[in-house]
């Protein structure tokens, strides 16, 4: 019976980085025919092509464009979470770090992104990625030490997605090595909404 439990959670632990593995082969092979001829006129069906799977495949991880999106935000999440921050650093430390990580890992693929966005304006299915960043910056918030639930949690949600919004076309511009503009921008940034999401008092406390 021990055996049995053993190998059955060997195949789950298996089939979960199957999955995982496949989802990531979509991701990138989308973002590779993004940046090489658009995100509009890139289909499914060639995003399944590109990454070497059937539709079938293809639909069972990421079944639509935005699926795919809300998949690129999660690596770039477990990305910046990954590094993890010590808990004795002040919240606002921690937080700039977790953005500028989110960055760093958004680096290599600009190209794709800047394609994303522009084709993506005045089209209603791009909002649909909105959950996503809210989600994702609802984690940045989590890990920095600062509560995401409640009214207040919500509000510090939607502050820092617009912060992280707001310094999107600086990133995508910044063509210095260590990505100098996007680190005084957002350094700006937080201040102008620090007490909006808590950094005083978690300073205070602190």
């Amino acid at each position: 019976m021990v055996k049995r439990a053993g190998a059955g959670k060997a195949r789950g632990t298996s089939a979960a980085r199957s999955a995982a593995g496949t989802k990531d082969r979509l991701v990138d092979a989308a973002l590779s025919l993004a940046e090489r001829q658009g995100w509009r006129r890139t289909g499914l069906a060639e995003i399944a092509a590109e990454a070497g799977l059937t539709l079938v495949e293809a639909y069972a991880a990421c079944p639509s464009k935005p699926a795919l999106l809300a998949e690129f935000h999660r690596r770039v999440d477990r990305a910046a979470l990954a590094e993890g921050g010590d808990p004795g650093e002040p919240s606002r430390d921690r937080l700039f770090d977790l953005l500028m990580r989110r960055f760093d890992a958004l680096a290599p693929h600009r190209g794709a992104l800047r394609a994303i966005l522009r084709d993506s304006v005045g089209d209603p299915a791009a909002l649909l990625a909105a959950p996503a960043l809210l989600c994702s910056m609802g984690w940045m918030l989590e890990a920095a030490g600062l509560s995401a639930a409640g009214w207040q949690g919500r509000m510090r949600t939607h502050v820092l997605a617009g912060v992280y919004l707001s310094l999107f076309r600086t990133f995508l511009e910044d063509d210095s090595g260590d990505l100098a503009r996007t680190m005084a921008a957002l350094d700006r940034r937080l201040r102008g909404v620090g007490s909006l999401l808590g950094l005083s008092a978690a300073a205070a406390a602190a």
